[in-house]
């Protein structure tokens, strides 16, 4: 006995999944194990096997009975799951052409009434990043000329204890640096005396990390050659003032943030003895991330040297640039 099983999807969420046709084709065959062959409409073609004849005889009577329930008097109401397809009556082109069109109107718009990413902030749902963004927009956004988190790794680390061996020199787990750049970005409350975060080269890969990916680094590309040729300059003197007047012509945010970094680094230094971070160990690490060209230049060796320099005669000139309040 043949028969064929029929699967077909209707519009606008109905579906028929026993279609019977003048010709069904639905087969035992015996030659391949014990199988059931199903052709879907769309040229596909199942198998559905077993080793059993018993149980393979039982599934082909259960879904020959499913298609012999199903007659064209059946209604095709959106509830129904079973429908039959009169073959005598196949959807034309413009039929399904005019659905795609009514698909398109709707969902065009879904997408004109949806908000803006704006107003998704005004209200709320969506939270700015910290890592990332420029440091005027994050200052502005915070109400400060220094970013919050800034304020709360240095204020963690030194109450960790500056005497840490190879402070901002060791670094932290990466995926746990990782967890803490999320927690920033997503979560206002951060607790940085959470247990997660109980080793402080965390905290400081983290906050080297913020720095990194700051758009424009804390000396703006509009200063960087500005520097160089300062730190290039023969006169200590004359080198020095130069570097100061050009740190004091920085817009607040930056400003303010390379001041209350250099004073924490001072303070590290200060404890050299102990975490063996020395003014050029400083300057390796933070020369580069504080201080660099907009484009990459072909004698970068060689600039990193200047980028060096730089950071280090603002660490030993600390008080002189950045004077107490």
């Amino acid at each position: 006995m043949l028969m064929r099983c029929v699967f077909w999807q209707e519009p606008e969420g109905r579906w028929y999944s026993w279609k019977l046709l003048k010709i069904p084709t639905l087969s035992i065959m015996a030659q391949v194990s014990w199988a059931l062959q199903i052709f879907p409409v769309n040229g596909s073609e199942y198998l559905i096997q077993h080793n059993s004849e018993a149980i393979i005889s039982t599934w082909h009577k259960a879904i020959s009975e499913g298609i012999q329930e199903v007659s064209p008097s059946d209604s095709c109401s959106p509830g129904n799951s079973l429908g039959l397809l009169d073959p005598q009556f196949p959807r034309s082109a413009a039929a399904a052409e005019g659905d795609l069109s009514k698909v398109r109107h709707r969902l065009r718009k879904f997408l004109l009434k949806r908000p803006t990413l704006q107003s998704l902030r005004e209200k709320g749902y969506i939270k700015d990043q910290v890592f990332g963004c420029p440091l005027a927009a994050l200052c502005e956004r915070e109400r400060s000329s220094v970013p919050r988190f800034v304020q709360q790794c240095i204020c963690t680390v030194e109450a960790r204890g500056l005497d840490i061996d190879g402070l901002y020199r060791i670094s932290g787990n990466l995926a746990t640096i990782q967890k803490l750049r999320y927690k920033v970005d997503h979560d206002e409350r951060l607790d940085l005396d959470d247990g997660r975060w109980e080793d402080v080269h965390v905290i400081t890969g983290a906050l080297k990390l913020f720095f990194r990916e700051l758009p424009e680094p804390l000396f703006p590309f509009s200063h960087f050659r500005q520097f160089i040729a300062a730190i290039k300059l023969q006169d200590q003197a004359q080198r020095s003032r130069c570097v100061r007047d050009l740190v004091r012509s920085l817009p607040a945010p930056n400003h303010d943030t390379l001041r209350l970094l250099f004073q924490h680094l001072c303070r590290v230094v200060d404890h050299g003895n102990q975490n063996r971070m020395s003014v050029q160990s400083v300057a390796i690490v933070f020369g580069p991330t504080l201080l660099r060209p907009e484009t990459e230049e072909t004698s970068m060796p060689m600039t990193m040297v200047f980028q060096n320099q730089v950071v280090e005669l603002i660490l030993q000139r600390c008080s002189d640039i950045f004077p107490p309040h």
